[in-house]
């Protein structure tokens, strides 16, 4: 059977009050979840695998766009973001950096992005609890991050796939999802179950949780990855929620 599209995002404002006599005025967003938000765009489907380096317009590098490495150092950003975060996987294009782009261009207000990439591929809404390992890797760079100044904006969250699969994983994912929400602020989808878990994601009620559905963007031909294309909607549509939602301008 044909997978339809699955996916989801979540914009999550958090305000942090450690800056406030800090004159860095870098505006910090968490990229989350797992292999679409690390991004595969461009990356082949045959071993092994390789990212063609195509880049659209919209994830170009631009200076004042930064990326928090996995040394724990803000670099100029480039695709692919998560290279040496999801290092285990091959890496491409993701929404990120269409992300950044684009609310710089809509805000004039908007001068420095820190990306801060967090995302695994292949991870499951359980592997991201309070206390395990990927939880606490992001805690800990989201904090790092902000220690030579800036603000936490944002995590865009975009997982669910993994959960998809069994009835049993489905079912518990708002619970599952709720305690996240509760531990940081944040949430995403694909397989058997996958209206399932669009259905809980969109049904969401929680302050400061804004949930953007990606049904419907291109999918690579494994029917699971959006393509480059893809990728640049989802960062252009995650960009108009959160400055619909968060933003003053």
């Amino acid at each position: 059977s044909k997978v339809k599209v699955e996916a989801m995002e979540i914009s999550n404002e958090s305000n942090n009050n450690n800056n406030n006599n800090n004159n860095n005025n870098k505006q910090i967003f968490i990229l989350s979840g797992q292999s679409n938000m690390a991004g595969r765009g461009g990356v082949t489907l045959t071993h092994p695998k390789k990212w063609d380096k195509f880049l659209p317009p919209q994830c170009q590098s631009n200076p004042k766009i930064l990326r928090f490495n996995a040394k724990l150092h803000w670099e100029q950003a480039h695709e692919p973001l998560h290279a040496d975060i999801d290092s285990k996987k091959t890496c491409g294009v993701g929404p990120g950096l269409a992300f950044a782009n684009s609310i710089r261009s809509q805000d004039p207000n908007i001068d420095i992005v820190g990306l801060v990439p967090c995302a695994v591929g292949g991870t499951a809404i359980k592997e991201w609890e309070r206390g395990c390992h990927l939880y606490e890797n992001m805690v800990k760079r989201t904090t790092e991050s902000i220690k030579e100044g800036g603000e936490i904006k944002a995590i865009l969250w975009y997982q669910g796939e993994s959960d998809t699969s069994s009835k049993h994983d489905a079912e518990s994912y708002q619970a599952n999802m709720e305690k996240l929400i509760e531990n940081v602020a944040i949430t995403s989808g694909d397989g058997a179950f996958m209206e399932k878990i669009r259905e809980v994601q969109l049904g969401m009620k929680v302050d400061n949780v804004v949930c953007v559905d990606s049904k419907g963007l291109e999918l690579k031909d494994d029917h699971l990855h959006l393509t480059t294309e893809a990728q640049v909607k989802l960062g252009k549509m995650l960009a108009d929620a959160y400055l619909k939602n968060f933003t003053s301008s």
